[in-house]
C-alpha cells in the first residue's frame, strides 16, 4: 500500500483515528472556553480581594486580546511551517500558565500580565482546530466535524459558569485561587491526552502527506489575501462577532446579578445560553451548504439583536426567552464565517493557518472592545442598559457587512 493509500485509510469514516483526533481537538477548545470564562463568575470576589472598579476589571478581560491579535498572525503562519500537533501543546502549556498566574495575582497589573498570557496560547488554539479538521475532514463532513468542536468551547464555558460558584468555590471553602489552580490542573492533564493521541503513526502520516506550506512569505500570503473583497469583508464581521461574543462571555453573569439574582443562580442562568450554544453548533453548521451561510447567518444576527433588547426586562420569562436566542446565536455565528473564510478562492488549505491567524487576529479586536467598553459604558451609565443597546447597534452593522457580502458573491 502507498503512503498516498495508507492516508486515505487513516482518514477514512470508518476509521477511529480520526474521530480520536477530532476528540482531541475538542479537548483543546473545551480548555479554551473554560479559561475564556473562568473569571466571569467571580467578578465580584476578585474586584473585592484586589480592589479594582468595573472599568479595571474590563480591562483585566480583555488582557489576553490585546496580545491574541498581534500574536495570530506570526502563530497561525507558525502553524503552517511546524504542524498542528507542536501547536497545540504550546497552546496547552500556555493556558495553563496563565491560569496559574491568575491564582498568584497580587493586584491589578499582576493580574492583567497573567490574563495576558493566554493571548500566547489561545491562536494556536483557535487557527489549529480548522486546520485540524481541514486534513481529516471533507465535504458535509467537515462541516460537521467543526460543529462537533465547537460545542467545546460552549461547555467548557458552561462548566465554568454553572459549577465555579456552585460548586468548586464551596469544595475549595470560597478561595478562588484555589479554583484556578484546580482548573490548571485539569487543562494540564488534558494536555497529555492530546499527546498521546498524536503519537500514533497514521496521525504523523496524515499530517505529513496533507500539510502543503503556503507558497511565498508571509507578508506576500497575508497581501494577497487582504486584496481579496470578500475576504475584507469577513474579516470586518469577525470583529463585531467577536465584540458580542466576549462581551457577553465576561459580563452575563454580572448583567443577570443587577437583576437580583444571587452569585449562584446567575452562574446558572448564564450557563443557559450555553445549553443552546451546543445544539446549534450541533444542528446548524450541517444544514449550512454554501448557498444557504449567509442567509442563515444574517437570522443569527438578527437573534443576537433582539436578544440584547430582551435582556434590558427584569421579567424571568424574557430574560430566559433572551438567553435562549442568544445561545443559539452565539452558537454558530463564528463557525459559518469560518466555513465562508475557506471556501473564498485563493484560501484554501494550504493558506488556512494564514488566513486563520488574520481572521483570528481582527476578531479579537471585538474581543478586547467588546468586554472593555460593556464595563466602561456600565461605570458611566452606572448600569448595563446602555451597554446592552450597544450590542444591538453592533448586530445592525453586522447585518450591513453580510449584505455587503452577498453583493460579492
Amino acid at each position: 500500500m502507498t503512503k498516498s493509500e495508507r492516508t486515505q485509510n487513516f482518514k477514512a469514516g470508518g476509521n477511529p483515528l480520526r474521530w480520536a483526533i477530532l476528540a482531541g481537538v475538542w479537548l483543546a477548545y473545551y480548555c479554551f472556553g473554560l479559561t475564556i470564562v473562568s473569571l466571569a463568575p467571580l467578578v465580584s470576589e476578585i474586584s473585592t480581594d484586589l480592589g479594582l472598579t468595573r472599568s479595571q476589571m474590563g480591562v483585566v478581560l480583555g488582557a489576553w486580546q490585546l496580545v491574541y491579535i498581534g500574536s495570530s498572525i506570526p502563530l497561525g503562519f507558525l502553524l503552517d511551517r511546524t504542524g498542528v500537533r507542536r501547536g497545540l501543546m504550546f497552546a496547552f502549556t500556555m493556558i495553563a500558565i496563565s491560569v496559574v498566574l491568575r491564582s498568584q495575582a497580587g493586584g491589578y497589573a499582576s493580574l492583567f500580565l497573567a490574563v495576558a498570557v493566554f493571548g500566547l496560547g489561545g491562536p494556536l488554539v483557535s487557527v489549529g482546530a480548522p486546520k485540524t479538521i481541514s486534513f481529516w475532514f471533507e465535504g458535509k463532513g467537515r462541516g460537521m466535524a467543526m460543529g462537533i468542536y465547537m460545542t467545546a468551547p460552549a461547555l467548557g464555558s458552561m462548566t465554568g459558569l454553572s459549577l465555579t460558584n456552585g460548586l468548586f468555590m464551596p469544595l475549595m471553602d470560597g478561595d478562588w485561587r484555589a479554583v484556578m489552580l484546580l482548573y490548571a490542573g485539569f487543562i494540564f492533564a488534558s494536555s497529555l491526552v492530546w499527546w498521546l493521541i498524536t503519537a500514533h503513526p497514521g496521525y504523523k502520516l496524515v499530517e505529513h502527506q496533507s500539510a502543503t506550506e503556503p507558497s511565498g512569505s508571509q507578508k506576500e500570503n497575508f497581501q494577497r489575501l487582504i486584496r481579496i473583497p470578500a475576504f475584507q469583508i469577513v474579516l470586518a464581521m469577525s470583529v463585531g462577532i467577536f465584540f458580542c461574543n466576549h462581551g457577553m462571555n465576561n459580563w452575563l453573569p454580572e448583567i443577570l446579578r443587577t437583576k437580583g439574582m444571587d452569585a449562584t443562580t446567575a452562574g446558572y442562568m448564564a450557563s443557559l445560553p450555553v445549553a443552546f450554544t451546543v445544539l446549534s453548533s450541533l444542528a446548524i453548521p450541517r444544514l449550512a451548504v454554501p448557498n444557504r451561510r449567509v442567509w442563515i447567518l444574517g437570522l443569527l444576527f438578527i437573534g443576537f439583536g433582539v436578544s440584547s433588547i430582551m435582556l434590558q426586562a427584569n421579567d424571568l420569562f424574557w430574560l430566559t426567552l433572551a438567553l435562549i436566542a442568544q445561545g443559539i446565536a452565539r452558537g454558530s455565528a463564528m463557525t459559518l464565517s469560518i466555513l465562508i473564510l475557506l471556501d473564498i478562492p485563493g484560501v484554501g488549505t494550504e493558506r488556512a493557518g494564514v488566513a486563520g491567524g488574520m481572521f483570528f487576529s481582527a476578531a479579537e479586536i471585538g474581543g478586547v472592545g467588546g468586554p472593555v467598553l460593556i464595563g466602561v459604558v456600565s461605570d458611566l451609565s452606572s448600569g448595563f442598559s446602555a451597554a446592552l443597546y450597544m450590542l444591538t447597534g453592533m448586530s445592525v452593522v453586522l447585518m450591513l457587512l453580510l449584505v455587503a457580502l452577498r453583493i460579492r458573491q
